[in-house]
């Protein structure tokens, strides 16, 4: 929750009469769901972010340091063999993020 009031202020610090902050604040505010974990530790997507998440059975829960995303397995699996072709490519990674990856 810490990590959402800080977008949440963010979003509150941005200029309202343009039209990509009140668009964004509509996409992030607008989808917003408060999740509840269940005895087991699970939470429930509900249908309209699955369906825009095109989720079927199989996802993944990625990591991205103070956040995560959620992808469908099989979305998952080409963007990052995307990324790793890419990073692989020559100029495919600037030097000073090289040495993260060694």
């Amino acid at each position: 929750m810490p990590e959402w009031e800080l977008i949440e202020a963010k979003l509150r610090e941005l200029p309202s009469l343009r039209e990509e902050t009140r668009r964004l604040q509509r996409l992030l505010i607008g989808n917003a769901v408060d999740l509840e974990l269940d005895s087991a530790g699970r939470f429930l997507i509900p249908p309209r972010l699955r369906d825009h998440a095109r989720l079927d059975k199989r996802a993944m829960l990625v990591g991205q340091l103070n956040k995560f995303q959620l992808w469908d397995e099989d979305a998952w699996n080409a963007v990052s063999e995307a990324d790793l072709m890419a990073i692989k490519q020559p100029g495919g990674l600037p030097d000073e993020l090289r040495d993260l990856i060694l």
